[in-house]
């Protein structure tokens, strides 16, 4: 894929040398040319010094052909601006944006732009970790769906996947074993007592599962 992303700063920075790790074409940008240090030398990708929402900037960094577009710089302003003349001008099919400010973030998704607001994502994380020890929600910001932690008991064991998962509402969809090793399972893998599952649960059934693992 080709990807270009506005804000060289620790998110930036990261997602830029994971994506470049991973084969992708990275293009990114930032106005301080110094925060490029940040990449380290094993970087591949192309760095670029500028606006964000600056159009010719955004052709010599191969616009007209990106597959996705990412902005993350520190400023709400910088980034919506951008993340709009990528969709609106540019015609970009994924173009996802970071919006510091909750309310800014649900008029922004009205407009047809995928946003994640960190400080929704990171409240959510701190939240369920206080109050819900064995339930995060940070995964899937819409708050409908989330993952949950459980401890095989004896009421579980020797029992396969497929018995256990409950169709729209709840999916096993790894399994850590007594020798630590996680595996994604099959849905005839059997499940013994000391093994950990992570699954998929809707929010809504979540008091439905506790009952019945007996959380």
């Amino acid at each position: 894929m080709h990807i270009i992303i506005i804000g060289c700063g620790r998110v930036g920075g990261e997602l830029a040398k994971l994506l470049s790790s991973e084969g992708h074409n990275v293009v990114i940008i930032d106005k301080n040319p110094h925060a490029f240090n940040r990449l380290g030398a094993g970087f591949n990708g192309i760095t670029l010094v500028g606006n964000g929402f600056d159009p010719e900037l955004l052709k010599s960094a191969g616009i007209e052909k990106a597959d996705a577009f990412c902005a993350v710089t520190n400023g709400d302003n910088t980034n919506i601006m951008s993340s709009q003349v990528a969709k609106k001008m540019f015609n970009v099919p994924k173009v996802v944006a970071r919006v510091y400010d909750p309310k800014r973030a649900e008029i922004y998704k009205t407009l047809g732009l995928d946003v994640i607001s960190g400080t929704v994502l990171f409240a959510s994380m701190l939240r369920d970790k206080i109050i819900e020890s064995r339930f995060s929600s940070y995964l899937i910001e819409t708050g409908e769906l989330g993952v949950i932690e459980i401890d095989i008991s004896d009421k579980f064991k020797g029992r396969p996947v497929e018995d256990i998962n409950m169709p729209g509402e709840f999916i096993i969809t790894a399994v850590i074993n007594k020798k630590r090793q996680t595996i994604i399972p099959e849905p005839r893998t059997v499940l013994e007592k000391g093994d950990k599952i992570m699954a998929v649960v809707k929010t809504a059934s979540l008091g439905k599962i506790r009952k019945i693992f007996e959380l």
